[in-house]
């Protein structure tokens, strides 16, 4: 009894001490929060210091209060039962000024700098800044620009933040080399690349800059191409980059391996899916046995077995190319694994970088979004597109794990850059003479991703309006659609006795079916005012008689047609196509109201290859025929007029029909069907640099224009003598092309080998522009 007793008591004593201590920490630690002292500040509050140090040893409020960004110095001691913090506060920015900078404006320097107006100084983030501006200037191509900063002081506590720039000269590429390349020359490589040689025409162009990111965007352009020419050993093995301060400029040397060249081997389709047949999907591989290995093609089947394979239900089917290289016989067998992949979603999408382009103009290049199954081929997709909007200097998609085992995080990574252009332009072409053209256009108006482009035109005998607004996904759907807006006038000239002015407009709508080929709906209407001169209708044969065709033609017609174009795009590059083929077929009613009544149909297909190393051969063929709908005769001018459009060598409207009752010089009036075919072999001029951007070519043109299906008796019983001439045309000749940074520029001379009596030849042609 007495023993629990005891008990108690000392269970009781260790309580009451405990408790007792617990009281004492609690006032000892309130006691210190009341002996922080503080000094040294003048803007910052004394809780707000004592916020960063109560509760933490003084090294850790030390670090706390540096962290903060408004403090160049901190320092804290214990003096007797006081915590002394002594600071020294950074001065406050009143603003961020440049001098210096001609090239680049203060405006556009600004965002891309940490050190702002009204934040604390902190002189570790200007000199980050000092270098970040030194990086701009080397990107666009001041490779010796120098930046210095300075602070100017103000009253009270304030400064001003100076940055100093002296820009230099223009630093550019000075050469392009390569090492290990036999197959494809130093020349032909640098084709491939967007980056460029500095030359006499650099002050007109940027390409010549050394920045990192497109040197490694070229290098994925070069192993595209070996992927795509059968070349599946390819490998960069490394570059080398010099700034040549005795040239200036930078020195860039590429060591590449090639390995030999694959042909397509056997190919065959594994379906490990128990419902989806092996010899259902074989329709779907774009890769033929004894083809030469192209990477493309494997992309574009991936994708199409992904997506049929999807459409039956499989939405985390995943396909992969296995395959298994033979170099002693020199092909890829490719065997398309089609199965059930790891039931992964897409838990969340993340959109960076875009500074302009809306995030929704990036989604919608996704087909596939948050929750959906996680699918490599469609995101690969995916990047792709995004690259070919040429909204972007560059796109990254990544991905990290999530939370969850089964969710994955989608990570895309973008950086804008101007798709605005505003050019002035002139030229001379010999069917119009002089012509001048300003144009504005955005190829991501107000970073909706829709294009805009408005233009005028003045010439010595023409001159216009267009206005073109396209938007390409619309009401959410991959439909492209558009509107033009148009207005010419054209003056007569010896090849058409009349002046014309059309005015109207045309609605689109464009559905991509493929990859490659593209169907778009069209509905056009417009206005056709014809007005012959005195001159040409004074019904004297010697100055030149305007056709009666064409002074009963006189006057206004509307003319209202919907039509449809098909079209099949396999090429290479766009710009300077190398491979590959461009068709359209163009079927047309009118009818609609309006004055004319046809049906109308055109076509024209280029078939490119490259013959040797640089040299193009182009085949052409091009055919269109047009018939009246109803009872009346069509029109005259719903008739195709053509001329060196179709055989080089003619006039504009040279060949053809021809209404030969008005003098000497008989008048076109068209003809209802065309024919022609061309070859031409584009080639490299010999001891000039290539990327001057001049090319030779020789060229072989043939075609015919005929059937006349318009009216031939007129008002008062008066006719028209029509002669056919539906001879076959034909001519050979030389050109000069000249891919110039201020636009393409050519010249033609054609030497006339057949025509019909009437024709109207034209030896040299020269067509282009120029953009400053």
């Amino acid at each position: 009894m007495s023993m629990t007793v005891e008990r108690r008591r000392k269970a009781a004593k260790r309580t009451s001490v405990a408790l007792a201590a617990l009281m004492a920490t609690f006032t000892v630690s309130e006691a210190v929060a009341q002996q922080v002292v503080v000094r040294g500040n003048s803007r910052v509050a004394d809780e707000t210091i004592r916020a960063y140090v109560t509760g933490v040893s003084a090294e850790e409020a030390r670090r706390n209060l540096v962290a903060t960004g408004f403090f160049s110095d901190v320092r804290v001691s214990r003096q007797g039962g006081q915590l002394v913090v002594t600071v020294v506060e950074n001065q406050i920015i009143n603003r961020v000024a440049f001098e210096g900078n001609r090239r680049l404006q203060s405006e556009a320097l600004l965002p891309e700098l940490q050190t702002r107006a009204r934040q604390p100084y902190n002189p570790a983030t200007v000199a980050a800044d000092v270098a970040r501006l030194q990086e701009i200037y080397r990107r666009t191509g001041r490779g010796l620009a120098t930046v210095t900063s300075r602070i100017v002081d103000l009253p009270d506590g304030r400064i001003d933040v100076v940055f100093t720039v002296d820009e230099g000269t223009k630093t550019g590429i000075r050469e392009i080399s390569f090492t290990g390349n036999e197959v494809f020359s130093d020349g032909r490589l640098r084709d491939v690349m967007t980056s460029t040689e500095s030359n006499i025409l650099s002050f007109l162009k940027t390409t010549d800059v050394y920045d990192p990111d497109r040197l490694a965007a070229d290098l994925e352009l070069i192993r595209r191409y070996y992927l795509r020419k059968g070349y599946a050993d390819f490998r960069v093995v490394g570059t080398n980059v010099q700034f040549d301060p005795q040239r200036e400029g930078y020195v860039i040397e590429i060591a590449v391996e090639e390995g030999q060249q694959y042909r397509v081997g056997a190919v065959a389709v594994d379906s490990r899916i128990p419902d989806v047949a092996t010899e259902e999907l074989r329709r779907r591989v774009l890769t033929r046995e004894g083809q030469v290995y192209d990477a493309t093609a494997v992309e574009r089947t991936l994708v199409d077995l992904t997506t049929e394979v999807a459409r039956r239900g499989y939405a985390f089917a995943q396909v992969r190319p296995a395959g298994e290289r033979d170099p002693a016989a020199g092909v890829v067998n490719i065997t398309y694994i089609v199965e059930e992949g790891p039931r992964v979603y897409i838990e969340r999408i993340n959109i960076r970088g875009n500074t302009r382009t809306r995030d929704y103009v990036i989604r919608r290049e996704l087909d596939l979004g948050e929750g959906d199954p996680y699918n490599k081929v469609l995101i690969d997709r995916a990047e792709r597109r995004l690259n070919a909007l040429g909204f972007f200097e560059r796109v990254r998609i990544s991905n990290e794990p999530s939370q969850s085992p089964d969710r994955v995080v989608l990570n895309i990574d973008v950086e804008d850059k101007p798709t605005g252009s505003f050019s002035v332009a002139g030229g001379y072409s010999t069917t119009d003479g002089f012509i001048g053209e300003v144009s504005l256009a955005e190829a991501n108006f107000l970073g909706r991703g829709q294009a805009v482009r408005i233009a005028g035109s003045w010439g010595e005998r023409t001159q216009g309006f267009d206005f073109s607004f396209t938007e390409p996904y619309f009401l959410g759907y991959r439909v492209a659609a558009g509107v033009d807006l148009f207005s010419r006038f054209s003056e007569a000239s010896d090849t058409g006795r009349y002046d014309t002015r059309t005015t109207g407009g045309t609605l689109r709508f464009g559905v991509p079916i493929t990859e490659q080929f593209s169907v778009t709906a069209r509905y056009s209407i417009y206005q056709q005012d014809i007005d012959v001169p005195v001159a040409f209708r004074d019904n004297n044969a010697a100055n030149g008689e305007a056709s009666l065709a064409i002074k009963e033609a006189a006057g206004e017609t509307l003319t209202s047609l919907v039509g449809l174009t098909f079209t099949y795009n396999s090429l290479d590059n766009p710009r300077n196509p190398r491979e590959g083929i461009f068709a359209e077929i163009r079927p047309e009613i009118a009818g609609l109201g309006g004055d004319s009544e046809f049906f109308r149909v055109t076509a024209d297909a280029r078939y490119y290859q490259e013959l040797f190393e640089d040299v193009v051969g182009i085949a052409r063929v091009q055919g269109g025929h047009i018939s009246a709908l109803g009872s009346e005769d069509l029109r005259i001018l719903d008739h195709f007029f053509l001329g060196s459009s179709l055989v080089r060598g003619f006039k504009s409207s040279g060949i053809g029909p021809r209404d030969i009752s008005t003098g000497d010089v008989a008048n076109a009036i068209g003809g209802t069907t065309y024919l022609g075919g061309s070859l031409e072999v584009q080639f490299p001029l010999p001891l000039l640099p290539r990327d001057f951007g001049f090319r030779g070519a020789v060229f072989a043109d043939a075609g015919t224009l005929y059937d006349y299906e318009g009216r031939t008796v007129f008002s008062g019983g008066q006719t028209i003598r029509v002669q056919e001439n539906d001879e076959i045309r034909s001519s050979i000749g030389a050109s000069l092309l000249w891919a110039s940074p201020l636009g393409p520029l050519r010249f033609d001379y054609a030497y006339v080998l057949s025509k019909a009596d009437a024709d109207q030849t034209q030896s040299f042609r020269f067509s282009g522009g120029t953009s400053f």
